[in-house]
């Protein structure tokens, strides 16, 4: 019988950051979250994930009722850890924001690598919009941006907001803004008025290609990484001439989010978790990527083992599950 404390755990794995949350449903302060971790994913999310479940190990002594998986890396992350629930990134930041404010209607979120639009009424969403091609409005831009003028990302908002005169920079494209810093740099403007001007380039960006066409309302929720930045938020407020709200774990909202729906779920059906338990960070993974010959779709199938045993595959669009399949075409 165990005497760990009982919760939930939501697990959100990004090209950036995977992040991992503890809801306990019982408890009153702080919406339940009695833990979280944020870490980096390096390209090298099954290490991440190991990463993250030991820092989680150490914190205390838990009870994991049940284990849900969101963001790009999710099917990975619940065939490794056999996850209650597997959802995309939009229903798990719908759910986090409304947790906090029932009549939220507008959430941006700009994370590392791509960003997103979720547009809420009634407590349900009714459109959305995602941006995944390209990083010119993403936090990876920023802090290669910050690197590149030596300036710790942590002090680029501050410094951005002592700007009196905030240059013009193409915002559109990664190589023509970086151009446009480097054309102003050698003009003579200040770091403060560029690292200004790259804000609201930004801001300008997200609202003409992730938000185009979109009815913004109040109250908007401000989240993912880049909601981190003074500067930025400050230029989403003005450009949007809304109030912009962040809420306090605006790193983590979509960990809080599918541990909130894994409860819900687990509880509605009545059903104990599947997941593996801890004894899985004592566990080789090996994953494998292939193109199927099978059939002309020539389908990029991803497999992922455990010790030798197969767990899960994605990538077929034709419905082939299973291991192995490239060695039958062979």
């Amino acid at each position: 019988m165990s005497t760990g404390r009982k919760v939930y755990l939501g697990i959100d794995v990004g090209s950036v950051s995977t992040n991992f949350v503890l809801f306990d449903p019982r408890e009153r302060s702080d919406n339940g979250i009695v833990w979280k971790k944020y870490l980096r994913t390096r390209g090298a999310p099954v290490q991440t994930l190991k990463a993250g479940l030991n820092a989680l190990h150490e914190a205390g002594r838990w009870d994991i009722l049940g284990v849900g998986t969101t963001g790009s890396g999710r099917e990975l992350a619940g065939a490794m850890l056999n996850a209650d629930v597997v959802k995309n990134e939009i229903t798990a930041h719908a759910v986090a924001a409304l947790s906090q404010d029932p009549q939220v209607a507008t959430i941006i979120e700009i994370g590392g690598q791509d960003s997103k639009i979720i547009i809420l009424r009634d407590g349900v969403v009714v459109d959305f919009a995602m941006n995944t091609v390209c990083a010119a409005g993403t936090g990876s831009f920023l802090d290669q941006q910050a690197t590149r003028l030596n300036i710790p990302i942590d002090q680029f908002g501050a410094l951005a907001l002592e700007s009196d005169n905030p240059v013009r920079i193409a915002g559109r494209c990664t190589v023509f803004a970086e151009s446009d810093m480097i054309h102003k740099q050698q003009l003579g403007h200040r770091t403060s008025d560029i690292l200004a001007g790259l804000c609201s380039a930004m801001v300008r960006n997200y609202l003409s290609n992730v938000a185009k066409g979109k009815d913004l309302r109040s109250p908007v929720f401000f989240q993912g990484g880049v909601a981190a930045n003074a500067g930025m938020r400050r230029f989403l407020a003005d450009i949007l001439g809304l109030p912009i709200r962040v809420p306090r774990h605006f790193d983590v909202m979509g960990a809080i989010g599918i541990a909130q729906i894994t409860h819900e779920t687990l509880e509605m059906q009545g059903l104990p978790t599947r997941f593996v338990g801890l004894d899985v960070l004592n566990s080789e993974f090996t994953n494998e990527g292939y193109v199927c010959q099978l059939c002309p779709n020539q389908c990029e199938i991803v497999e992922i083992w455990r010790e030798g045993v197969f767990l899960a595959s994605w990538g077929s669009r034709c419905g082939r599950q299973g291991p192995g399949h490239h060695e039958q075409a062979t």
